[in-house]
C-alpha cells in the first residue's frame, strides 16, 4: 500500500516498545506532514542520544560523560546506594525527592530460562563498589529490582552475595503492598499478603 520509504518507516517505528502497527502508521504520516526542519530535528536527536549517551562509569546509569550527573553530584549521599534493574528505573525514585543516595543499575534481572546469568549483569561490580578499600564507607544497599518473580530472584541473590562479601553493610528491600488510594476488595491476596508482612506501627 505504501511507498517503500514510508514502510520502511511504519516498520522501524513498529520495533518501539508499545507501538503497534497502526500507532507506527499514525506516527509516520504525522512525520509526513511535519516541515523538513522538524523531521530534521528529530532525527539529529535520536543520532545525538546514540552517539553521546553511554554508561555512568561508576553506576551504570546514562551518562553524557564518563560519569553520570548523580554520581558527579557531590551532595548526594555516597554511603547510600539503591539498586535498580535499568535505568529508566531512577527516574520515578528521584521524583519521590525520597532518597538522597546515589544508584547502581543492574542493566536487568536474573532469569534463566531467558539466558540472563549473574554474568550478564551489573552485579558482580556492586559488589568491588562496596567492598573496594577506597570505597566511601558505604552503610546501607537498598535493593530496588521490580516486585516480580525475576526482580524477587534478583534481590535475594543480591543480598546473599552482600551478606557474605560485606556483613557490615544493611541489605533493605523496598516496601510494597498496597497503593495509596485503593480498597481492599480489589487487591490480590499477594499484595495484600505483602501488605501485612510489611506492616508497622502508628
Amino acid at each position: 500500500m505504501n511507498a517503500p520509504p514510508i514502510q520502511r518507516l511504519v516498520t522501524e517505528l513498529a520495533k518501539l516498545p508499545g507501538i503497534g502497527n497502526r500507532t507506527a502508521q499514525r506516527l509516520a504520516f504525522h512525520i509526513l506532514r511535519t516541515d523538513a526542519e522538524e523531521a530534521n530535528a528529530l532525527a539529529d536527536a535520536i543520532r545525538e542520544v546514540k552517539e553521546r549517551i553511554g554508561l555512568c562509569e561508576v553506576c551504570f546509569n546514562l551518562a553524557d560523560g564518563p560519569r553520570c550527573r548523580i554520581c558527579l553530584d557531590e551532595r548526594r549521599d555516597a554511603s547510600l546506594i539503591c539498586v535498580v534493574e535499568e535505568p529508566g528505573d531512577v527516574i520515578p525514585i528521584e521524583r519521590t525527592h525520597e532518597f538522597p543516595g546515589r544508584y547502581h543499575v543492574l542493566g536487568g534481572a536474573l532469569s534463566p530460562i531467558d539466558g540472563v546469568d549473574p554474568e550478564d549483569l551489573k552485579i558482580a561490580q556492586l559488589y568491588v563498589r562496596v567492598t573496594a578499600t577506597d570505597a566511601p564507607g558505604i552503610r546501607e544497599v537498598v535493593l530496588a529490582t521490580n516486585p516480580t518473580t525475576t526482580g524477587e530472584a534478583t534481590a535475594l541473590h543480591i543480598a546473599d552475595g552482600l551478606r557474605e562479601r560485606a556483613p557490615e553493610i544493611t541489605v533493605t528491600r523496598l516496601a510494597s503492598g498496597l497503593p495509596v488510594g485503593s480498597d481492599l476488595e480489589y487487591a490480590d491476596e499477594v499484595t495484600l499478603g505483602r501488605a501485612f508482612a510489611g506492616r508497622r506501627a502508628v
